[in-house]
């Protein structure tokens, strides 16, 4: 038997999981510190931003709500660019 849900109960709980994944970036960001004695930003703080931010957005579109679209749709971008920076100053892994 399958569980039914309407669809403002799917989406509600697509935003809660893109929140849980925004929040997951401040969560190793934060432990990454604590070990290093220091400030850092490991990789895992900007593909859990990239994918936080791309379901936060969805969400933002299913809500029709512009000014929360901006925003996402604004973060994706610098996130996207950081992942492109770091993925680019990576050596390459020998075939």
């Amino acid at each position: 038997m399958f569980l039914s849900l309407s669809a403002a109960t799917l989406g509600i709980i697509i935003g809660f999981v893109g929140q849980t994944l925004f929040f997951m970036r401040f969560l190793v960001q934060w432990l990454a510190s604590e070990k290093a004695g220091r400030s850092v930003v490991p990789n895992a703080f900007w593909y859990f931003s990239l994918g936080g931010g791309l379901v936060l957005f969805l969400y933002a579109l299913w809500r029709q709500d512009p000014v929360f679209i901006m925003g996402q749709g604004a973060g994706l971008l610098i996130y996207a660019r950081n992942l492109y920076f770091i993925r680019r100053k990576s050596p390459a892994t020998p075939a």
